[in-house]
């Protein structure tokens, strides 16, 4: 009987982004209407993903200034990366490049695990990024997985970090079967796992 795999995903992005909401929606069932700021936050939480049982230990960052320096740490142990903006705010949007840039620089891997995650999706009539905008975005990044989500809808809430979780697992699988050649690392192919198999190109997901 094999041993359950333990992941570990960091939920990245600038303050007020609801990286919080996403996290407690997916973890606890709950909407936080409010939530005091805090250095960081850890869950971990059982799933099931193609047929296999996983733990996630999920790592919520907080996006404030003072707190930027401990993100080296963050990106030295995450294997998934959630990167979550605010489709209420560009400037949020473009943070995540940074941040992506920062943790393939850390990883030295040019294929760490992401989904990018454009939050409050209820709020369409406050919309400063144009949806086009970030799927052009996550093209430009590889293909990365791109979401619209809602934490207070619970839209697409499950759907982010179960496709994180699929690419971890492919990631690990890959690691595994390979032989060791000098602890050199090997270069994947860009393409992603989606649902329902694998796939050269990725759609933006919205609700």
């Amino acid at each position: 009987m094999s041993t359950q795999r333990e992941y570990h995903i960091v939920v990245l992005g600038s303050g007020g982004v609801g990286k919080s909401c996403l996290t407690a929606q997916f973890v606890q069932n709950v909407w936080i209407e409010s939530y005091d700021p805090t250095i960081e936050d850890s869950y971990r939480k059982n799933i099931e993903v193609d047929g296999r049982s996983v733990i996630l230990e999920i790592l919520d960052t907080a996006g404030t200034e003072q707190f930027t320096a401990m993100r080296e740490l963050y990106m030295k142990t995450g294997q998934g990366f959630l990167l979550v903006f605010s489709i209420t705010s560009m400037s949020s949007l473009y943070e995540l490049t940074e941040l992506r840039e920062q943790i393939r620089r850390i990883k030295e891997d040019d294929n760490v695990p992401m989904v990018l995650v454009g939050n409050k999706s209820d709020l369409e009539e406050d919309r400063a990024v144009p949806r086009p905008r970030a799927f052009k975005i996550s093209q430009d990044w590889g293909n990365v997985p791109y979401y619209e989500a809602s934490a207070r809808r619970r839209a697409n809430v499950d759907e982010v970090f179960v496709d994180l979780c699929r690419q971890i697992m492919h990631k690990d699988q890959r690691e595994y079967r390979a032989p060791e050649r000098g602890g050199r690392r090997r270069t994947e192919p860009r393409h992603r796992s989606g649902r329902g198999g694998r796939q050269k190109h990725r759609t933006c997901t919205i609700l």
